[in-house]
């Protein structure tokens, strides 16, 4: 499952890093909203939420789907500016029909809906299904669906100032702390671009992020699969440090591709792909290879000896271990004629702590 995003002849410069107030507020309003997705935000979402004022926490509530499990496009700027209150302007700038659809695209939950180039603000066909798909989601989506329908001006007044709010409430004084994080991430992976290429500065983005070997495609690992490209215009990437551990990408029709990532943190275990995750998970799935794993996490052992633990034969062994090697669940010490596997147990605790406990017992 991933997206792709078609480079092909774009020039290096052109895969941009920069910084967006507005990005990385709409980080801040996601963990507000989706506070499971980001455990180490519990103190700061506690201390927000806390010193809230109640209306603006209903105006959170009334529009959090613009942000919650995917983004509205004009949350995430393709060209950045310097201050919350010029991306704000340049939002004000987008034209009725783009915002409109963009905002339903997240008020029905999915970022597979479409009008068959119906406008719903027209077109009778189209503001029916984006009714029917908002219904769907709840009565809060169905009513700002209605709303932003009927009087888009007036819900993008409100959206506008909603944001502002949030500015006033904890995002100005949050961002100075912020900035410089930022703003020395997207240097250090300019500088990459310039001295080793674009795939390196992918690489240095995240483990999901990938150059494809022809450079002509960055690929992403996302959920579901699509395709889209960067045409001309080029690509947009901005860092983030409260929307860990989400890798966010926008890429609808006219609009130009950007994507949120991040920011590495010492102490933040590295990311894997879902491809390694599925490994991981139909490597551990096969009896054999979940016996021969509970033996070696107590300890060290050779094909043989796990061999004659288990009444297999050698080569048997030595399939399985291969698999598991493969998935990075093991790790491998020579001693002179024979080698000692070991199973990883940080990279198994990442699995999860029910399966290390049942390995273990």
């Amino acid at each position: 499952m991933t997206l792709r995003i078609d480079i092909a002849g774009l020039p290096p410069d052109r895969v941009r890093f920069a910084v967006s107030p507005l990005a990385e507020l709409t980080s801040m309003l996601h963990a507000l909203a989706a506070t499971e997705h980001h455990p180490g935000l519990a103190a700061w979402v506690a201390g927000v939420r806390a010193a809230l004022p109640p209306e603006l926490t209903e105006r959170l509530q009334e529009a959090e789907f613009l942000w919650r499990s995917s983004r509205a496009d004009f949350l995430l700027p393709a060209r950045p500016a310097p201050t919350l209150a010029e991306e704000l302007d340049d939002v004000d700038r987008i034209a009725d029909e783009a915002y409109v659809t963009s905002a339903l695209v997240t008020t029905c939950g999915s970022n597979r809906v479409t009008f068959a180039g119906r406008s719903p603000l027209a077109d009778p066909r189209a503001r029916e299904r984006a009714l029917d798909l908002a219904q769907a989601r709840g009565a809060v989506q169905e009513a700002f669906a209605e709303r932003l329908l009927a009087d888009p001006a007036g819900v993008r007044a409100r959206v506008r100032q909603t944001l502002e709010w949030s500015a006033a409430a904890f995002f100005d004084a949050a961002w100075p702390g912020v900035v410089p994080q930022l703003t020395a991430d997207t240097r250090q992976k300019a500088d990459l671009r310039e001295r080793q290429g674009v795939g390196s500065a992918l690489a240095a983005v995240s483990a999901m992020v990938r150059l494809e070997p022809e450079g002509n495609a960055i690929v992403l690992d996302k959920l579901q699969d699509n395709a889209t490209s960067a045409g001309e215009a080029g690509v947009t990437f901005l860092p983030s440090v409260y929307g860990h551990p989400h890798l966010v990408a926008v890429h609808s029709a006219g609009w130009r591709p950007v994507v949120q990532y991040p920011i590495a943190h010492p102490s933040a275990a590295q990311a894997v792909s879902l491809e390694t995750m599925q490994a991981r998970l139909e490597a551990l799935a096969h009896p054999v290879r979940l016996r021969l794993v509970r033996t070696l996490a107590r300890g060290a052992h050779t094909t043989g000896e796990l061999a004659q633990a288990w009444d297999l034969t050698p080569p048997e062994v030595s399939r399985h271990l291969t698999v598991l090697r493969k998935a990075g669940l093991l790790t491998a010490e020579r001693r002179g004629r024979y080698v000692h596997y070991r199973l990883d147990l940080q990279a198994t605790t990442a699995l999860g702590s029910d399966l290390v406990a049942a390995v273990l017992r």
